[in-house]
């Protein structure tokens, strides 16, 4: 199925050292993305399918030595998290290739590291003034309402995909509906002007 309105989207945001993306696979493919990291490093992947097939990918994550350290067959969202044991290159990849005609729209959220200090200056170790307390309840209230509206995001363009999927089936039904209907129409005419034709030649070989 094609659908024109998606298209290829990376969008980089503060709180952390995070990536969104969202990319479409195509039937009979394989599709990675690297990220250079260090040693100790914690990373955190979401993804979730939400166009095309069944709504399922396969999914793996190796380390720099090739080793697999997550790996999922057929699945439409999951998470993964991982501290790193060696600096290099890891790889995520996501495949269709057990797909012979469906595209997948495929969502991927890839963080890494804790997230930066509201404060930097502020002491762990000393008491919270109330102002400060606020502004870390506040950005606490605001990561949540992200992750709210990329939640909401994901569920509006799945819902949306699937409603135009289904108003194409219904056109495409409703023409072959009058299609039908025309050659039922047609058929039913030649058939009663055949009833007539065979009266007159039956009056007229009385006569």
């Amino acid at each position: 199925m094609r659908y024109p309105f998606i298209f290829i989207l990376a969008v980089y945001i503060a709180f952390a050292n995070a990536t969104e993306l969202t990319f479409e696979l195509p039937d009979n493919e394989k599709q990675c993305f690297y990220e250079d990291l260090e040693q100790g490093a914690k990373f955190d992947i979401d993804f979730q399918v939400i166009a095309g097939g069944n709504y399922d990918v396969d999914c793996f994550v190796t380390d720099p030595l090739n080793n697999l350290l997550y790996q999922e067959r057929k699945k439409q969202y999951d998470s993964f998290s991982h501290t790193t044991t060696m600096k290099g290159v890891y790889t995520v990849c996501f495949s269709n290739e057990f797909s012979t005609f469906s595209h997948k729209t495929v969502y991927l959220d890839f963080r890494m590291g804790d997230d930066d200090r509201l404060m930097p200056d502020m002491n762990r170790g000393a008491a919270l003034t109330q102002m400060e307390s606020t502004c870390l309840s506040i950005h606490e209230i605001l990561k949540v309402v992200s992750d709210s509206q990329t939640w909401y995001r994901l569920r509006e363009a799945q819902d949306r995909i699937r409603a135009e999927d289904l108003s194409e089936r219904v056109h495409f039904w409703s023409i072959g509906e009058a299609i039908i209907l025309f050659v039922v129409c047609i058929g039913q005419v030649l058939m009663l002007k055949s009833f007539f034709n065979e009266k007159k030649t039956n009056v007229a070989t009385s006569t």
